[in-house]
């Protein structure tokens, strides 16, 4: 029976290679990408005669050896020409504003040093007062927790 399954077992390595191909097109992290070329190892394996345990024991480490090695340097190379300025959401994080009212864990309105004027509460018991300096801390919805700031 097992000498059935080794007979065949290359048709296993495609589909499992096809399967992580498909999964990575769907989330292109590399992670299944890396996954398939060790299933492309275990093929070879397989090719040139191994038994079957040992395939799956060289595509493993195959497999966790690219995923080690050669991962991070495509990730890296892929986000080189990201854009490093922050934007949406992530630029409010760490801006400074005013407080239009007071501001309290509950509820408040700040001016931000964009221009926007937000909902707010603070990040802390103590509440913000009117014309306090405040800082954007996290973004939940569409209210800014802010923190005072001494300038």
């Amino acid at each position: 029976m097992i000498e059935m399954f080794e007979q065949w077992a290359w048709i296993g390595w495609l589909v499992l290679i096809a399967l992580f191909l498909v999964i990575e097109m769907l989330s292109l992290d590399f992670t299944f990408l890396m996954l398939a070329f060790g299933g492309a190892v275990g093929l070879v394996t397989d090719l040139i005669g191994m038994p079957l345990w040992l395939q799956v024991i060289i595509a493993a480490i195959a497999a966790a050896l690219f995923i080690l090695f050669l991962r991070p340097p495509l990730l890296h190379r892929l986000r080189r020409g990201e854009d490093p300025v922050k934007s949406n959401v992530d630029a409010l994080i760490g801006l400074r504003g005013t407080a239009l009212a007071e501001i309290t864990r509950v509820s408040g309105q700040a001016k931000l040093g964009n221009g926007d004027t937000w909902t707010a509460r603070s990040a802390s018991d103590a509440p913000i007062p009117q014309g306090g300096r405040i800082e954007v801390v996290e973004i939940t919805g569409a209210t800014a927790v802010v923190r005072p700031v001494s300038e």
